[in-house]
């Protein structure tokens, strides 16, 4: 595995680890399903979620925000209305795509939070994206 030391490698790969952390903590803490990780909108490329799983019946995008134990903003609330707006486009375009749509879904945020020590893992669940 990668060192998650402060200092180390660059953003991607920060935030390559993160997102390992987060799938394996929603699997193991939470029992969730990995179903697809860093899916793009093929109407868009740039326009990304980073896991999408199952917790039972229902389908859940999670948002990953890696973040050192110094940083300025939390992960949760770095999540401005641009990155909102994009999420809601993302996410709407992977359920298009869908022979079958979910009768629920929901965004979820984990933050992840590298310390000199084990890393730190925050999950929300629910995060309103599509409430008026």
């Amino acid at each position: 595995m990668r060192s998650l030391r402060k200092g180390g490698g660059n953003q991607g790969d920060t935030g390559s680890a993160g997102e390992d952390l987060a799938a394996r903590f929603l699997a193991r803490s939470r029992g969730y399903a990995l179903k697809v990780r860093n899916w793009r909108n093929p109407a868009d490329r740039r326009e990304e979620i980073d896991l999408v799983c199952r917790d039972g019946e229902v389908l859940v995008f999670v948002e990953v925000r890696t973040r050192s134990e110094d940083a300025l903003v939390p992960g949760f609330f770095s999540i401005d209305g641009r990155k909102r707006r994009t999420l809601r486009r993302v996410i709407r375009a992977y359920l298009r795509l869908l022979r079958h749509r979910p009768r629920t879904f929901r965004l979820d945020v984990v933050e992840v939070e590298l310390t000199a020590g084990e890393p730190v893992i925050r999950h929300y669940e629910n995060v309103g994206l599509f409430s008026a």
